[in-house]
């Protein structure tokens, strides 16, 4: 089990897909996601396993969650700095974590 204080190191902010395009060199099917996290933050980019589900064109403008203070990771030729949330469905497919309604870019998940 973890404590609430283990729960807190861990930084869930909304952001707004900016730009997205597919990633080829990547092992896995991907997308390389440009996500706005507001003035605080600013942009990051992600490599999302996200192609099952999703286009590069539907995910413009979309809000999303995302781990923004894990140590940036080398995938390929990107560095990823941020982590995009998302379940896996009965077909193993990754759905976006989203918020339902507007939040203002940056927003913590409390």
């Amino acid at each position: 089990m973890i404590t609430f204080d283990d729960f807190l190191k861990v930084e869930l902010r909304v952001g707004r897909v900016i730009e997205a395009r597919e990633f080829p060199e990547a092992k896995k099917p991907a997308f390389i996601l440009h996500i706005d996290f507001g003035p605080e933050i600013g942009i990051r980019k992600s490599s999302a396993q996200i192609t099952a589900l999703y286009r590069p064109e539907t995910l413009i403008g979309r809000l999303v969650v995302a781990v923004v203070n894990f140590p940036p990771k080398q995938i390929g030729p990107i560095m990823s700095e941020c982590l995009v949330t998302g379940f896996h469905n009965e077909n193993g497919e990754v759905a976006l974590c989203v918020p339902d309604k507007e939040v203002p870019l940056g927003t913590r998940l409390l």
